[in-house]
């Protein structure tokens, strides 16, 4: 019996992590998925956010060698810029700027309301309304077609999107949901609003995951679900891998609409019957 409640264990981790790292890159929450899988399976064992975290940062690795290319170029001319103001390096040079300003409001809110939130948000009956507001937001920008490249984001446009990722702290409200919503609104082409996303992703994934490295190692369960976190992480960076590739077809495609649906029927099942 033990063996078998073991196995049990390895699976639910596993299929949480394998959740988690598919919907972190769509539109739907993934946090949002993971408080409402965490209910329907009854995994108590997990508290606080030391789980949450490290499931993230296997998507963060996925982000990471999906966009090393841009990483790189970004990093090449940024630095090319400061050392030699080459104009030609001057718009990777302010995509980074544009970048750290749109993670500061998310810095800031998440240090000030991290315990609010855990405590009062993330509930079953919170996330059923915020996914509807995730699926009226994707709604609204489902037939938006911007025309403004990298080269061609304002500081006014950056605030917009990093104001966006800070209310996707809220678990249900989707943080590329909300970044590409807010991206889209200012008028960015779907590929620019994806890239300016997840490439944001980064800075905010990493900053958790170390500011949040003292939370994880001293996690009163880490010793006894040592396994099932690490098949968990791996589960995660695998699917979000794969979501993500997938994912940036169906923005090439403008298939947002779909995102809205299925938000507004998981969101009314999870009012009705969570």
């Amino acid at each position: 019996m033990e063996v078998i409640n073991s196995l049990w264990v390895l699976i639910k981790y596993t299929f949480l992590g394998l959740i988690q790292g598919f919907t972190e890159p769509i539109p739907i929450s993934s946090s949002g998925h993971l408080v409402i899988l965490r209910e329907l399976f009854g995994v108590t064992e997990v508290t606080g956010l030391s789980f949450e975290i490290l499931v993230n940062f296997g998507s963060l690795i996925a982000v990471l060698v999906i966009y090393r290319k841009d990483i790189y170029r970004l990093v090449e001319n940024g630095i090319r810029y400061i050392s030699t103001k080459d104009n030609a390096a001057k718009s990777d040079f302010q995509f980074i700027l544009f970048l750290i300003i749109a993670t500061i409001p998310t810095g800031i809110l998440g240090v000030l309301f991290e315990d609010y939130i855990e405590e009062e948000l993330s509930t079953v009956s919170v996330i059923g309304y915020t996914l509807l507001i995730t699926g009226l937001a994707l709604w609204i920008i489902r037939n938006l077609r911007g025309n403004k490249n990298d080269g061609d984001i304002t500081i006014k446009d950056a605030i917009i999107v990093g104001l966006a990722q800070s209310v996707a702290l809220i678990p249900g409200i989707s943080r590329s949901g909300a970044t590409i919503v807010a991206a889209m609104l200012v008028g960015m082409k779907s590929e620019t609003a994806l890239r300016f996303s997840f490439l944001l992703y980064i800075p905010v994934s990493l900053g958790i995951t170390v500011m949040s490295a003292g939370e994880i190692l001293g996690d009163d369960n880490i010793s006894v679900l040592a396994i099932p976190y690490i098949l968990a992480f791996a589960a995660s960076l695998v699917a979000s891998y794969y979501s993500l590739r997938w994912f940036m077809n169906v923005m090439a495609r403008g298939n947002l609409k779909y995102f809205a649906f299925y938000c507004f029927i998981v969101g009314i099942l999870v009012i009705l019957f969570l």
